[in-house]
């Protein structure tokens, strides 16, 4: 039975969704969050389609399994690919980045000309293209893949010469489109935003709105918990949960710099495979 005070789950391929939970944490301090980082598998941005969606039904279940009362998709490349299909699988609320972050940049956009980083497979779904056109079938989108963001924001160099420099060859392409509103299309990305806004600035001849869809997914999950009775009334902080399969000693010793504060050694887990 889903209750208020059961805990919130959440999966990624790896660390980066814990800009994700940072966000729920927050806006929802009282609620408790199992967070699975699929350690193992990493990265799911160059996997196919169907690898990918088997993947997330794997991550979903076990959390299921846990005994959450929703889950949060909080990659952007299995929010693109398999959400139709986790929402017809498991009977409880499911919630991606993809949504949130497509009507957040539409809001913030004037003129409609909507630029959108992350992952090759995240940008080979046009799943935010689909879903800004499915609101407003006018919107501009310009897309760029960026897979050495992920690399440099995991080694820390969040702003080092080396990735100010590629971000203004990943950028320069949207500028040049005229953007106004830029989707951060990957969970990793937050860590880099100092740098994005300082080499747009550089580069682009007026301001561009960012979108962070990891606040904007935390936004959308109050926001789902609410009309359905579920936000936890507890007065504590509620406790995060890490579980990963693979690397828990680096898994500890990045995620402080994903969350903001310390989290507790994650436990190594093995997941069940999906039974199609």
């Amino acid at each position: 039975m889903q209750t208020k005070e059961l805990p919130i789950g959440v999966f990624d391929s790896g660390i980066g969704g814990l800009t994700v939970v940072r966000q729920i944490r927050n806006i929802l301090p009282n609620e408790e969050i199992f967070y699975l980082g699929d350690t193992a598998r990493v990265p799911y941005g160059t996997k196919s389609q169907e690898t990918v969606i088997r993947f997330a039904c794997e991550d979903a279940q076990f959390l299921l399994d846990k005994g959450v009362k929703a889950i949060v998709v909080a990659c952007n490349t299995a929010s693109a690919w398999s959400l139709p299909v986790l929402e017809r699988r498991f009977g409880l609320p499911i919630c991606g980045v993809i949504q949130p972050g497509a009507e957040a940049a539409l809001i913030a956009s004037r003129n409609k000309r909507v630029g959108v980083i992350g992952t090759a497979a995240t940008v080979r779904s046009k799943a935010y293209k689909n879903a800004m056109r499915d609101r407003f079938e006018k919107v501009q989108v310009y897309a760029q893949a960026c897979p050495l963001l992920v690399p440099l924001a995991e080694e820390g160099w969040f702003t080092h010469p080396v990735t100010l420099k590629v971000l203004e060859e990943y950028l320069m392409p949207l500028v040049i489109e005229q953007i106004d509103t830029l989707i951060l299309g990957c969970t990793h990305y937050p860590l880099l935003k100092r740098a994005i806004r300082k080499v747009l600035k550089q580069i682009a001849p007026h301001p561009i709105h960012l979108v962070d869809s990891a606040e904007s997914c935390a936004v959308h999950v109050r926001r789902r918990l609410a009309e359905l009775d579920l936000l936890s009334t507890s007065s504590n902080i509620g406790p995060i949960h890490p579980f990963v399969t693979d690397e828990p000693v680096r898994f500890f010793q990045m995620a402080r710099q994903f969350l903001g504060f310390p989290v507790q050694t994650p436990e190594l887990v093995q997941l069940k495979e999906s039974r199609g």
